[in-house]
């Protein structure tokens, strides 16, 4: 299929839409701000699934000619695939139902029709828009319905194992790491000794509970609001009609969505999508510890913690020969920066569900699914492009623990809060370790002391 488009300099459209997308098309880009923001590919195969499955149905239901049906079908499978995007042209700042992107669909997918049964494109016959792509559907439910699909789908599949990865690196490093003595630290000061293992595993367990809090939140979103039409009494379609659809869906996507219980809220409010985005807002925060963390322990070489090294990915600075920065914890922390932003915009624009339709629909799939492919992409580069390869420095860790003026804490049973106090003071002011104070007071040996503090297991 040659399509009609032609392109300036900036690589727009400057072919009349009416004359290849459809008139409705046309008007809904003249209505638009032109941001140059589009609804990614994942949401827009998700909606061309919806009408694929809609036209089998519909001949199923004998509401379809079936030369009408398998053309609709098969050119929605085009979409599906890939193979028309240059065709949907509409801004992400349009209708708050979605509408123009669903005509946009809708006008695309009877072009193509059009062209496989007639020889043409565009036009609305013998396949209309409306009466034949868009049959027993709304803007007002498939553009929910379209949501909820592609933002689970990108969390099962893809959010999901990348967080799984890191998980993993970061237990692999915890076990390995689980005889490494060194210092904790509490308000950014010393604190009393632990096991860098430790320090990893908590980490790893901060991911785990992630991949359990997105998986909570999921919920929501396997209800589709599909069925409902324009408010979500579903006028002008068969109560068939959804159930069949979405059982062709789950079969297809091998996942289990199911008819909303209430079509009325799931067209009118948004909050399963503002539920999600609360979710990750949360792993974001945990993401953004896990890689400050990382960067201060792996600070300096020489004139900061060091107690670990991550892999150098490339030269950090312009100026300073040899210095490397942590490239990906910063990746990290930008992107979870976003995906913080994003939910407060998504927490706006689900407020904005006045009676039975949410009228800030697209800026929440943008913004969600946004947010859900930086956690994936961040939790997969921190764990395969830093985690797996940070080294330990036993040595300089155990170092920090001989020097801590914290060790005191291990006198306190024995002698008493003030006493031992007064001889980390001793230690701070002289400059000697608090090993070196207790064998030079007569207080305990130094073999004494190793058995008090305990040694690296």
């Amino acid at each position: 299929m040659k399509h009609r488009v032609e392109k300036d300099a900036l690589g727009r459209v400057t072919v009349p839409a009416d004359a290849y997308y459809g008139a409705q098309t046309a008007r809904a880009r003249q209505n638009t701000i032109e941001s140059g923001l589009h609804l990614p590919f994942a949401f827009l195969r998700s909606l061309a699934l919806i009408k694929l499955f809609a036209a089998q149905v519909n001949f199923d239901l004998k509401r379809l000619d079936p030369q009408v049906a398998e053309a609709v079908a098969a050119s929605a499978g085009e979409v599906v695939e890939g193979r028309l995007a240059e065709a949907f042209v509409v801004d992400l700042y349009q209708s708050g139902s979605g509408t123009s992107t669903n005509m946009n669909m809708n006008e695309v997918i009877a072009a193509r029709a059009n062209e496989r049964l007639t020889g043409k494109i565009a036009g609305k016959s013998p396949v209309h828009p409306n009466d034949h792509v868009n049959l027993g559907q709304s803007s007002n439910d498939v553009f929910p319905t379209a949501l909820h699909i592609s933002a689970l789908s990108a969390i099962e599949r893809d959010l999901l194992p990348k967080l799984a990865t890191l998980g993993q690196a970061l237990a692999e490093k915890a076990e390995l790491w689980g005889h490494i003595r060194k210092i904790g630290r509490t308000h950014l000061q010393d604190a009393v000794p632990m096991y860098l293992g430790d320090e990893f595993n908590a980490y790893a367990r901060q991911v785990a509970l992630s991949i359990e809090r997105v998986k909570s939140a999921s919920n929501g979103l396997r209800e589709l609001a599909l069925g409902g039409t324009a408010v979500g009494s579903g006028m002008n379609t068969l109560p068939e009609f959804a159930p069949a659809v979405i059982e062709k869906i789950n079969e297809h996507l091998d996942m289990q969505f199911r008819a909303a219980e209430n079509r009325f809220e799931a067209q009118g409010a948004r909050d399963a999508a503002v539920e999600m985005s609360g979710t990750l807002k949360t792993v974001a925060v945990s993401l953004m510890k896990i890689a400050d963390d990382l960067r201060w322990l792996a600070s300096g070489p020489r004139c900061g913690l060091g107690e670990i090294q991550l892999p150098p990915l490339q030269p950090g600075s312009s100026i300073m020969p040899g210095k490397v920065n942590p490239v990906i914890p910063e990746v990290v922390l930008q992107a979870a920066a976003q995906v913080i932003g994003n939910d407060t915009t998504i927490t706006f624009a689900g407020q904005k569900g006045q009676f039975e339709l949410n009228t800030m629909q697209p800026l929440i799939a943008y913004n969600l699914l946004q947010s859900i492919d930086l956690i994936g992409e961040s939790a997969w580069a921190l764990a395969e492009k830093c985690v797996r390869g940070i080294e330990a420095d036993h040595e300089k860790s155990r170092d920090y623990v001989e020097k801590s003026l914290a060790l005191a804490t291990y006198l306190v049973p024995r002698l008493g809060y003030d006493r031992a106090a007064e001889l980390s003071q001793k230690a701070h002011q002289t400059g000697k370790t608090i090993r070196e104070i207790v064998i030079e007071d007569n207080i305990m040996t130094s073999t004494e002391f190793d058995d008090l503090i305990g040694v690296d297991r």
